[in-house]
């Protein structure tokens, strides 16, 4: 999908940037925040896992985090992303 040309300006002028630079810049803030719920909950889920958080914590944390997305994601409840980590 192409970068609208007036936002790759912005940002380039902006933050110091290249034209070229900013475009990647864009593309990663897009590719980050087009991740679909489920696989967010499923890679977070791992991710807390790893530095050893239990399930009611990390459920708790995730549905907050949710809140925050810059297209929020709908309210899961604590079942709700149970299943979509365990099916």
């Amino acid at each position: 999908m192409p970068v609208d040309p007036t936002l790759v300006a912005h940002v380039a002028a902006t933050a110091g940037l290249s034209a070229t630079e900013a475009a990647r810049v864009i593309e990663d803030v897009l590719a980050f925040h087009a991740e679909p719920v489920e696989a967010y909950v499923v890679r977070r889920h791992a991710e807390l896992k790893t530095f050893g958080a239990r399930n009611p914590e990390i459920f708790t944390r995730i549905a907050g985090e949710l809140g925050d997305r810059v297209v929020a994601a709908p309210r899961l409840t604590e079942r709700q992303l149970r299943r979509l980590v365990y099916g």
